[in-house]
């Protein structure tokens, strides 16, 4: 009896430190990561760069800060938020790091004031390493994206063209056929993968069918007013994150 009672006491005492060890919170890890920027854009308040760390090559995002393709830059402890989508870019990333700041040169980077949680909301943890994940349940992290102020009120629409809504509204059956549209630039970013990228808007549409992707050989810049034909392609898989639903590529682009 006194020998059960022994064995049924060990296991309890084993039961209880594999639970203690797999509750207990791990030990604090460095999550940040320092490199050379081979691309960079912002969108509302963040700047986006896709970082080499000399071993790999990792995209984050930051609040908003000057930077440019060959400097170095130095991204704090963050969220590997996995497999990200961007509204505000229309862009796939295979994975996104938030940084609650990023900096550019040696100087050390200064944490960002921590946003607000709503009430009752459990305090959030750091996260480290490409594996890290958000808790099962937990609502999706939105980037609060800034809307351009541009003026859509006197545009006209393209002759025997399409808007922005009704290319997405009829994507399917205008996959492969050659439309043309009238809107204006509201990003635009020169020379990624020997294309420049415009995202194009017209006043037409709701978030996720208000924003047309275009690459061309023209350049432009915010706030033209431009006419674009262009075969309409789906699911358009460029990699290294440029994956896009709705895409006139390598399309014909009048700046007027």
């Amino acid at each position: 009896m006194k020998k059960l009672i022994l064995v049924i006491t060990s296991l309890v005492f084993a039961f209880r430190c594999t639970m203690a060890a797999e509750t207990a919170t791990p030990p604090a890890a460095t999550t940040g990561f320092t490199g050379k920027v081979l691309e960079t854009m912002n969108a509302g308040t963040y700047t986006y760069v896709l970082v080499d760390t000399g071993s790999a090559k990792r995209w984050a995002a930051g609040p908003q800060f000057p930077v440019k393709v060959g400097d170095k830059v130095t991204i704090t402890s963050g969220m590997d938020m996995g497999k990200f989508h961007s509204k505000s870019l229309n862009r796939d990333f295979d994975s996104m790091y938030f940084a609650s700041s990023i900096t550019a040169g040696d100087a050390p980077a200064a944490a960002a004031p921590a946003a607000a949680l709503p009430p009752g909301h459990p305090p959030l943890k750091p996260l480290s390493g490409d594996t890290a994940q958000l808790p099962a349940g937990h609502p999706e992290i939105k980037v609060a994206t800034a809307k351009p102020g541009i003026d859509f009120k006197d545009l006209k629409p393209a002759k025997d063209g399409k808007t922005v809504a009704e290319i997405y509204a009829a994507k399917k059956k205008l996959a492969g056929k050659s439309v043309a549209v009238r809107g204006k630039v509201v990003k635009y970013n020169a020379s990624i993968m020997g294309k420049n990228w415009l995202h194009v808007q017209d006043g037409t549409g709701t978030p996720g069918s208000d924003d047309l992707m275009v690459t061309s050989a023209t350049t432009a810049k915010v706030g033209d007013t431009v006419l674009v034909t262009g075969t309409v392609t789906l699911d358009k898989d460029f990699g290294a994150g440029y994956k896009y639903d709705v895409i006139l590529d390598n399309a014909k682009v009048v700046v007027e």
